[in-house]
């Protein structure tokens, strides 16, 4: 019954056909970019850790910045959250503006000294996408792409199903990405993303296989969201394409 109760309240969050975003006031970019990383009960500190520093390192990287400065306007909006059960989201960046390495320091100083905030609760893959949908749909910005880069290392076990999440963001004409961390406690984890979780134009999802090997494929993850590559040939490691 709890479950029905959740599936039905998230799914009132967004509406089911596509909405007219105003962008009257609002920020041009070139990609509103919001990455919803794992903080459920399944993931140890040393994994959490892993994958915190990941995310700052990989945005770090030379070729990062050089795919955001590159961009027609030189610059996107981007947020991290972290979600857990299908009621917690927590944001440990907000949204920022990005132009260069200046602001990616900030972020990535961030992510490493902000304290764990979920330390536990289910795994929500499907309310953590809704979050992020409302989250770009409702910020300060008005980008010419908008994507949910999300991460987990399980499939659905609380709040409404990923897929239907997925089509809810979709309808908005927003990109949901994937990176399945493989652990070996979920086999089949690779397919229940690509089925379940990515979805609008050009989505992909890339495997990292292990929390040791995240960084290298969330930074090639983010240089593909970034620099907007929609080639299922370029060159890559452990990576599945699927456009929907």
């Amino acid at each position: 019954m709890m479950r029905i109760f959740g599936t039905l309240f998230l799914a009132s969050l967004l509406f089911v056909g596509p909405v007219s975003v105003q962008a009257k006031g609002k920020q041009k970019v070139d990609l509103e970019l919001i990455l919803m990383a794992d903080g459920s009960g399944s993931v140890e500190y040393d994994e959490f850790m892993l994958q915190r520093r990941g995310y700052a390192r990989a945005l770090r990287s030379p070729k990062v910045i050089s795919a955001i400065k590159n961009g027609p306007l030189g610059k996107i909006a981007i947020t991290y959250v972290e979600w857990s059960g299908a009621f917690l989201q927590v944001p440990i960046v907000p949204w920022t503006v990005v132009r260069g390495a200046a602001e990616i320091e900030t972020i990535a100083k961030q992510l490493e000294t902000a304290p764990r905030q979920l330390e536990g609760g289910g795994t929500a893959v499907g309310a953590a996408i809704l979050y992020g949908a409302q989250a770009l749909l409702t910020n300060a910005y008005d980008g010419k792409r908008r994507v949910i880069d999300i991460s987990g290392d399980g499939p659905d076990k609380d709040g409404i199903p990923a897929s239907v999440g997925r089509d809810q963001a979709v309808a908005q004409g927003i990109t949901v990405n994937a990176l399945p961390i493989l652990d070996g406690r979920h086999p089949g984890l690779e397919l229940f993303f690509l089925d379940n979780v990515i979805g609008g134009p050009g989505a992909f999802s890339i495997t990292a296989r292990g929390f040791k090997s995240f960084y290298s494929a969330i930074l090639t993850k983010l240089i593909r969201e970034i620099a907007g590559i929609t080639d299922p040939n370029a060159p890559q490691a452990a990576e599945v394409t699927k456009n929907r």
